[in-house]
């Protein structure tokens, strides 16, 4: 039976539909589970999963509680080490390095070699791995790209570049008809950190970008220097709206729906105000950031939420069912449908809701992203690391002559953050 704790009381749509399945793993006992899916569709989202899962194990008892979101940053490493549940919600990559690395985190690389998960989730192993192993497994995600005017490109006679050359080519006819190439909002810091993403991973690969992110990189470091001269060459066409520092990413949308500027370098969490400010499907669509280095296998940014067993769970063979439960193709087209999360599922063998934006999304993310998934900057870099670093790419995008300047202070703090 499925029991909710007082965070977590809400009405639940039982359904007939919900009988056991005939080859059910035989589970017994308790299975607690701590959620951080507290806004109302996660938190629906979240038990709905309970639920279902509950009702495939007669002999299981599911206890669920979800706590409030924010709050749950805060608890987690106490619950951890204090009284941990037999699976949590968190985050892929860097987010998840600290408990890794203080062993609050079971190792799940079992299931990882299991053939279900190992060939449906390939593109997002990479973000479960730390020191060859995983710990825990995605259950959302969604796509960035590059969101562009169809109907402009079609009007100057563009297509969709495929490589760096065609990139600024595409980018030169845009502004030699009066509009910028894109735009960008980077008063709160973090879009910069989108654009410097794209170019080191297009420029150096995923690796080198872990590698940066975690301080094994000097940030005075010749390839990082490569990396900024290829910015540099989009900054010095003009291709950015002017003021950019002023705007918020919401407001830079307006450039981009009148026209003034012709795509943005965004997550797919910006389609839907696009489309709600009146851009219609013949005048929106998307592409992958092309490739810079073609020696470099492509890689993405797309943030991925997770679930993870803590070390000291009492039932980790329940808990490890329920994550297999949470991957499968079913769950996943379920958890991701337009209905609930809204995103994508990470089981390439899950269906997509009918939208041109998240199936192309689905698309790149499951099968032309070889070069693995990076979870954007401010979750790859440690907080104050990032923090620092998209405040130098920011300055970086107004004033690139500063470049040695910035640099030297994103050294600085390397060395003292990452002791």
């Amino acid at each position: 039976m499925l029991r909710l704790s007082c965070s977590a009381m809400a009405a639940l749509a039982m359904t007939a539909s919900l009988a056991p399945p005939a080859d059910a793993q035989d589970l017994s006992g308790t299975l607690t589970i701590f959620s951080d899916m507290s806004n109302p569709a996660p938190r629906a989202v979240m038990e709905g999963m309970a639920e279902r899962f509950d009702a495939m194990h007669p002999d299981l008892e599911v206890e669920l509680t979800i706590i409030d979101r924010e709050a749950y940053k805060t608890q987690i490493r106490n619950f951890l080490s204090a009284n941990p549940p037999d699976v949590a919600n968190w985050y892929a990559a860097n987010r998840m390095a600290p408990y890794v690395g203080a062993g609050l985190f079971e190792d799940v690389s079992d299931l990882w070699a299991e053939p279900e998960i190992s060939e449906n989730l390939a593109s997002t192993k990479s973000a479960l791995t730390l020191d060859g192993k995983q710990w825990g497994v995605p259950y959302t995600y969604y796509q960035w790209g590059v969101y562009y005017r169809e109907d402009i490109y079609e009007e100057l006679g563009l297509d969709e570049p495929q490589d760096w050359a065609a990139f600024k080519s595409n980018c030169q006819a845009i502004l030699d008809s009066g509009r910028k190439c894109f735009t960008i909002g980077t008063k709160f810091l973090w879009t910069a950190g989108g654009w410097f993403d794209y170019i080191n991973l297009r420029t150096h690969g995923y690796d080198f970008h872990m590698q940066l992110t975690q301080g094994e990189v000097e940030w005075t470091d010749d390839r990082v220097r490569e990396t900024f001269a290829n910015w540099r060459e989009l900054i010095d066409m003009g291709a950015y709206v002017d003021n950019h520092q002023s705007y918020s990413w919401q407001e830079a949308l307006p450039f981009m729906v009148n026209g003034e500027a012709a795509a943005y370098l965004m997550g797919n969490f910006a389609a839907a105000p696009m489309r709600e400010a009146g851009l219609g499907d013949d005048q929106l669509d998307f592409y992958q950031f092309p490739a810079i280095n073609p020696d470099v296998e492509l890689a993405e940014d797309a943030p991925t939420d997770t679930f993870h067993i803590p070390a000291g769970a009492d039932n980790k063979e329940a808990a490890r069912e329920f994550l297999r439960f949470v991957v499968s193709a079913e769950n996943q087209t379920e958890i991701n449908s337009g209905d609930a999360l809204g995103q994508l599922p990470v089981n390439a063998q899950s269906s997509v809701d009918d939208d041109e934006m998240l199936k192309q999304g689905f698309e790149m993310l499951s099968s032309n992203s070889p070069g693995g998934i990076a979870q954007f900057f401010d979750r790859d870099a440690p907080a104050e690391m990032a923090a620092i670093a998209m405040e130098g790419f920011q300055e970086f995008m107004v004033f690139p002559d500063n470049l040695d300047d910035i640099l030297g202070r994103l050294e600085q703090a390397r060395q003292r953050i990452y002791q």
